[in-house]
């Protein structure tokens, strides 16, 4: 199972602690890139146009200013520096051992600054969207993409690399936002499901975002719970529906277009 998050917008900046090692993150092959990223985005970020490069407005001025020092800055497991409503649900830096150890193996976030980031990872807080075209890099999700497919195309069919026992058809549970689909797409023929949610009021269902990004993190913790890791669509909505009479009103599951993902939808009250 490989369950892919976006990363939160905001972040909460470790208060101490060693700065960043960029080396020992997860991937190594991506540390060439992931510096390429780091040092365009802190000589950006010290530009007066910083703010309208980078899509932010005034009052994220200081999370832009830190931009420019994130070697120095400490760093901390990513559990613990993203933040949110996605993350507060599925309490990364709260799990069990044996779930925790579930999420080193199975958990990406996947991020425009670092490209792959496992919740045991220290980084920096740091401000930098998918969507920007960095100067000196150019557009994020397309700069990452040869990158990722590199690390994570195998995966689809066997383990992370360097990352437990070989699967056939690995499971690629999506929970990412648009932005950050961009950035990798699993290879036709995947076990690949993406996470859709839908509120129910009044017998009327649409999508809200707060609820889906909460509803998305409740299901990545349940999944990284004490039972059998799920090893096809079916076998996640089988898991899914556990979720059924508590946070969840129902769970259907469609199958693909012509080469393209599975859709899990999660409706909430």
């Amino acid at each position: 199972m490989l369950v892919l998050l976006p990363p939160s917008e905001g972040k909460t900046a470790p208060a101490d602690g060693a700065p960043l090692d960029a080396p020992t993150l997860s991937h190594p092959r991506l540390t060439e890139h992931r510096l390429a990223v780091l040092d365009a985005l802190a000589k950006v970020s010290a530009h007066p146009d910083a703010a309208r490069v980078l899509g932010t407005g005034p009052g994220l001025a200081p999370e832009v200013e830190r931009n420019t020092r994130l070697r120095r800055e400490p760093a901390a497991p990513a559990a613990e520096v993203y933040t949110g409503v996605l993350f507060a649900a599925a309490g990364l830096g709260t799990l069990p051992d044996d779930a925790r150890a579930r999420a080193a193996r199975s958990v990406r976030v996947v991020s425009a600054l670092w490209g792959l980031v496992s919740p045991d990872d220290r980084i920096p807080a740091y401000r930098l969207s998918m969507r920007v075209d960095l100067p000196g890099v150019g557009p994020l999700a397309r700069s990452w993409r040869p990158l990722l497919s590199a690390e994570l195309d195998a995966g689809t069919d066997g383990g992370l690399p360097g990352g437990g026992p070989r699967r056939v058809g690995r499971l690629v549970v999506d929970c990412r936002s648009t932005a950050y689909a961009a950035a990798w797409r699993p290879p036709a023929g995947s076990a690949w499901v993406t996470v859709r949610v839908l509120r129910e009021v009044d017998g009327r269902r649409t999508v809200v975002s707060h609820h889906a990004k909460h509803t998305r993190g409740v299901l990545t913790r349940h999944l990284l719970g004490a039972g059998p890791e799920p090893s096809s669509p079916s076998d996640l909505l089988e898991v899914a529906r556990g979720l059924v009479g508590g946070p969840l009103l129902d769970a259907e599951l469609r199958a693909p277009a012509r080469g393209g993902a599975h859709v899990l939808t999660l409706t909430v009250a």
